[in-house]
This record gives C-alpha cells, structure tokens and sequence, in this order.
C-alpha cells in the first residue's frame, strides 16, 4: 500500500492532528471531504479511492450513502471508520460492515492495521465472489432441469397423417420459454389437433403457466374426444352443425370448445391475480378432406399460402387471450387445407423480431416472404428462419419464436 489513495470523510473537519500527520509521513495521497462535497460532487471527480477513511461521528446510514455513490462509478475502496476518543461510536460502522481504526495513531500501526484492513475486505469479497458464482450455478442448474421439464411438455415426435406434412421450429428466448406447441390425435386418430400459443412474459414463470396451460388443453380434449366419439357413433359422422350459416362437421368442434373454453374458466377462476394469461391458436384438422375447425384465442392471425399464388388467408381471431375474461364466449372459424396448401402458424416473436436497428420485421415483410417463397413445409420454415436470422443479425433474440407449417402433399 505504498501508494495507497485516502479518501477522508468527516463532516466538520476535526480528524485528530496526530493521524493526519501519520497519513502524511506514509506519503499517503489524501483528499478530505464532507458527505455532502463527496455526493455533490460530478462523476468522475472522486478519484480512485484505495481506502474510504469515515470519521466515527457520521451516521452510518451517510457512509452507505458514499459508498453507493462510489459502487456507481465502479469504486470499492476498503471502508475503515476512525475515533480517537468516542470509540463507542464504531460499533454501529463495524456492524454495517466497515473495519475500525482506534489510537495511538503511530505510523507502522496506521500502515500494519490498513494493510490489514484492506485484506481481510479482499478476502470478504472473494469469498462473496464465490458464494455469488456457486448460487449463480445452483440457479443455473435449476433453469436446465426446467429447460428439461419443459421440453417434456413438448411433443417428441409430431404425427403424420397420408399426404400431410408438420413441421416445427421452436426457439426460446432464455432458458425457458413462455411459447408451446402441441400437436395430437382426437378421436379415435380420426382428427388431429394443431396448437400454438404464447403465455404473456417470458422466463420461470411464463413457462410454468405454459405447462399448466397446455395440460388443461390436451387433457379436456383428448376427454372430450371420446365422449364426441361416441355421439358421432351414434349420429352419423356426416352431421353437421350449422355455425353463421357455414356448415362445420361435428367431429372435432366439441373437444375444441370444452378444452378452449374450460382452461379459459380454469384460469380465470385460479389465476387471475398472476396476472397470466395466453394468446393461442387451436385447430382440429380432418386430415381426409382438409377441414380445419379452430379457434383463434387473441393470437397472430396464422397464415393459409394457396399454392395456386392467390392472396393469403389470414385465420384471425375468434376470441379474447385465454385467461382474461371470466365465461367469454369463443366462436368457431373454418377453413379448408386444399393439396399444395400450407398453414403458417407462429407467435409474436416471428413478427417482433428487431434487428440491431430497432426495427420490427413486421406482418408485412413476413408475409411478403411467405408469399414469395417457392417452398413449402420444412423448407419454408427453413427459409424463415434464414431470414429472421438475417433481418436480426447480432441482435439479441428479443423474445421466444415458435412456427408450425402444416403442408398438404399435393395430389
């Protein structure tokens, strides 16, 4: 500590004569301040401070106020507070975590007791750098055991009914992501169902709300499914209910309303002071003739590309985000998949893409892309991903992206 740098803090300027003459035989470089000079002073201006010198007098609450200020400009000098006759006034320092300096004030004491000062706080700290890293590996841990978990949620291999093809990409944001995907078969293998959603947030809590979210959906459905099963039986599979005056098969419809509207009436009655909520695409697809009877719960309009070139079908919402309004009503959209057809279903992460700029890759430029894309399934989610990753560049991935493409061979 040859060259050791003082700051010294005391409100009226009454350090004892006999350690200011000390800190001067040292050739210690000092500058005396009250608190008030040091906080009102410009970044910058307080120097690099080896050691914060505090007069035993000053409040400690006013110390801690210093040492932010100087953990602010990247400071962490040794804090040592110093009496000469009131030695009852350390105890509140020592207890906020600062060393002590009593008399005499005899310059190899002053030297010896600094230096050991300013090891014992080199040793407190490292040994609060390691706490810090070992708790930062513990919640590491933690995160990957949930990445884990997670990605059980998430189906290990996707269906592939005669003549279809679905393909995924799913990439999250952190460790764990507040987006799913599902895709599973209804009633008897007759139907399949085709989801995609994107719980609010991201991190922990997004992703335990997404697993509770998604086992609401699959199980209702898949319950619901046999029971839609057994009245189908009973009443022909080719009746249908009339729905704004578009006939819908009957087959598929009841699952995708019960899970729908029951995780709806689940979360809303539980979990609403979470504050959780998800936006999400549920379709029941007749892989025979291509009918798709969804609902769209506040999510972003999936994309139906023709493969006769003609403008894209947006399939936009039929409802609110799940989770928001208490017994809302949800209403039932319908398409058609024809051969050579291709739905594109995503979440706000495609569209919210930034790139270094700032700038959104936006609903126009994604559309844009998929219209112009002389591909279709894997390969357009391929050619997606290459121009997301393009439009982003060495920008941080701002939030979780999902995509589903669902490709019907052409005959």
């Amino acid at each position: 500590m040859s060259h050791t740098k003082v700051l010294l803090l005391d409100e009226h300027r009454r350090a004892p004569d006999e350690l200011l003459a000390t800190l001067r035989e040292l050739r210690f470089e000092v500058r005396r301040r009250t608190p008030g000079e040091t906080l009102a002073q410009a970044p910058g201006e307080l120097g690099e401070p080896d050691v914060l010198l505090v007069s035993a007098r000053l409040a400690p609450a006013t110390v801690k106020a210093v040492v932010r200020r100087l953990d602010d400009e990247g400071r962490q000098p040794t804090v040592v507070a110093f009496a000469d006759h009131d030695l009852h006034l350390l105890g509140g320092h020592v207890q906020a975590g600062a060393d002590y300096l009593v008399p005499p004030f005899h310059p190899e004491l002053v030297r010896a007791r600094l230096r050991d000062c300013h090891e014992r706080t080199e040793f407190s700290r490292t040994l609060q750098d390691v706490a810090a890293h070992a708790e930062l590996l513990s919640y590491e841990r933690e995160l990957e055991i949930g990445r884990e978990i997670q990605l059980g949620f998430l189906p290990d291999t996707l269906p592939s009914p005669d003549d279809w093809e679905i393909d995924v990409r799913f990439r999250p944001a952190r460790t764990v992501a507040g987006d799913f995907y599902d895709v599973f078969e209804l009633v008897n293998r007759r139907r399949l169902a085709l989801v995609v959603a994107d719980v609010c947030d991201k991190g922990v809590g997004a992703a335990l709300f997404m697993a509770l979210i998604r086992s609401l959906l699959r199980h209702t459905a898949e319950q619901s499914g046999l029971q839609n099963l057994i009245a189908a039986d009973v009443l022909n599979e080719s009746t249908v209910w009339e729905e704004q005056t578009r006939a819908i098969p009957v087959v598929g419809a009841t699952p995708l309303l019960n899970a729908v509207v029951g995780t709806n009436n689940y979360l809303t009655r539980n979990h609403i002071r979470q504050g959780y909520f998800a936006t999400l695409f549920f379709g029941v697809l007749d892989p025979l003739t291509g009918n798709l009877v969804y609902i769209n719960g506040g999510h972003n309009p999936p994309v139906l590309v023709s493969a006769d070139g003609a403008e894209p079908v947006l399939l936009e919402p039929t409802g609110p985000a799940v989770g928001v309004i208490p017994d809302v009503t949800f209403s039932l959209g319908y398409t058609q998949i024809s051969p050579g057809d291709t739905l594109f279903i995503y979440t706000d992460g495609v569209t919210e893409a930034r790139s270094g700029s700032g700038r959104f890759f936006g609903n126009e430029l994604m559309l844009k892309q998929l219209t112009e894309a002389a591909v279709r399934g894997e390969e357009l989610l391929d050619h997606m991903d290459g121009v997301l990753n393009e439009f982003v560049g060495p920008a941080e991935q701002s939030d979780d992206i999902t995509m589903m493409a669902v490709h019907r061979r052409a005959s």
